[in-house]
């Protein structure tokens, strides 16, 4: 016996939590790729049996941590993508991305940027088309020139905005507002010269882009 807490010692809810919470602290720390399991069950005093009980892998614990933002990106792609009109479409897909990342401001400062986290997402195929749905929503269906560039900049801004040194003692409220100005400053549409404001469905945009 080594003395250390056994699986049923750390399941439930309140271990799963505890097990996500040290990880984070870990990764934050060492990385993703500097991190083992083994480091894990010893943050916690417990063994490596007790990790495997919730987890087999490091990839699942990372997923545990992404998969609740990456359901929140699903879900606020359905939402924008069942608008009618073009305004409402970006209006709703801005709003939801700026409030996620506010939301999760700890989690994107420790996984956003780490190599190993893309790779794990990329493996494990988890959502693998939101990317395309999100950027096709920001570029709509007749874009400009430069379009999508807007586009990734916006994206690429946001995930770094909530975490990046000039803005880390920022409050949510006031963050929040300063990025909706400059999304919606990069983001601009052309509105139709027609009468008939609403939009193709996204993946009718996506299938006349394929070349």
């Amino acid at each position: 016996m080594t003395g250390q807490p056994e699986p049923a010692m750390v399941q439930g809810g309140t271990g799963r939590d505890r097990l996500l919470a040290a990880a984070l602290g870990l990764f934050a720390e060492h990385g993703v790729s500097g991190t083992s399991l083994q480091m894990i069950a010893d943050a916690l005093g417990v063994t490596k049996a007790a990790i495997y009980y919730h987890f087999k892998t490091k990839g699942e614990i990372v997923l545990a941590l992404i998969g609740p933002v990456l359901e929140e990106l699903a879900a606020l792609a359905d939402e924008a993508e069942r608008k009618r009109f073009r305004g409402a479409q970006i209006d709703t897909l801005l709003t939801g991305l700026v409030d996620l990342v506010i939301r999760n401001r700890s989690l994107y400062a420790v996984l956003q940027g780490d190599l190993a986290v893309a790779q794990i997402i990329e493996q494990h195929r988890a959502h693998p088309t939101i990317g395309t749905r999100i950027i096709a929503l920001l570029v709509g269906p007749d874009s400009e020139p430069g379009a999508f560039v807007a586009a990734n900049m916006l994206l690429g801004g946001l995930r770094d905005a909530g975490f990046a040194p000039g803005v880390r003692d920022y409050s949510d409220a006031d963050l929040r507002g300063y990025m909706l100005e400059s999304a919606r400053r990069l983001i601009r549409y052309r509105r139709p010269s027609t009468r008939d404001t609403r939009l193709r469905p996204v993946a009718e945009f996506t299938r006349a882009r394929r070349p």
